[in-house]
């Protein structure tokens, strides 16, 4: 199924049937900040295990994000994060940044309690967010690829459903995706550690050293 939501004032109605979707170990594809993604309630295993299927990889070996309203999840998944990790998270969130931190052992089973660490996205889209807000949890994350040779990533809804309708439950159109991924910054203790340099800049990290 493809539903319209309107990018800048979501009507509330259809985000509680994305709600209702995720909720029933529904699979999706939403917009974000960035790139459009595939997606699922982080808590429901078998929905996990279908997106894993989708991208071709092992639960436990998967990259998955998780996409967070704002920062109050972290304590919930990350282990404690430096003064200095907070302030830069603060100073770019919600914005097209994943930060990988430490993970504890609160994170959803599903993930491997080898997983030793955590993807957290608060991307800068209303619908992505409400979504979020709606569930009352985050939703896991991870970008739609394309298969075309030049480019890497699809920015139309109508034509990601096209290809996904009888794969996902539910495509968002949130109006045109990007075609950059977010930037990746890998923190652990003070160590910050560009890992991808997508849609985000990093000027800020190179003006403080």
């Amino acid at each position: 199924m493809l539903i319209q939501i309107h990018p800048k004032t979501p009507e509330s109605r259809k985000i509680k049937q994305v709600v209702d979707c995720l909720e029933s170990g529904g699979i999706i594809i939403y917009p974000t900040d960035t790139v459009y993604s595939i997606g699922c309630d982080m808590l429901n295993t078998k929905a996990v295990e279908r997106v894993a299927w989708l991208k071709n990889v092992r639960v436990e070996k998967a990259n998955f994000s998780l996409v967070c309203y704002d920062l109050s999840h972290l304590s919930e998944y990350s282990k404690p994060i430096s003064n200095q990790v907070f302030k830069l998270m603060k100073h770019t969130l919600p914005g097209p940044y994943t930060f990988i931190l430490e993970a504890n052992r609160y994170i959803p089973k599903i993930f491997s309690a080898k997983k030793k660490t955590i993807g957290i996205r608060v991307p800068d889209n209303v619908i992505a967010r409400e979504i979020v807000k709606q569930l009352g949890r985050p939703i896991m994350a991870t970008s739609v690829h394309d298969e075309d040779e030049i480019l890497e990533y699809t920015s139309d809804a109508e034509a990601i459903h096209d290809k996904f309708e009888k794969l996902v439950d539910l495509v968002i159109d949130g109006g045109p995706g990007g075609l950059e991924p977010s930037t990746i910054l890998r923190c652990i203790g003070n160590e910050i550690e560009v890992m991808r340099v997508g849609k985000g800049s990093v000027d800020m990290l190179n003006h403080g050293r």
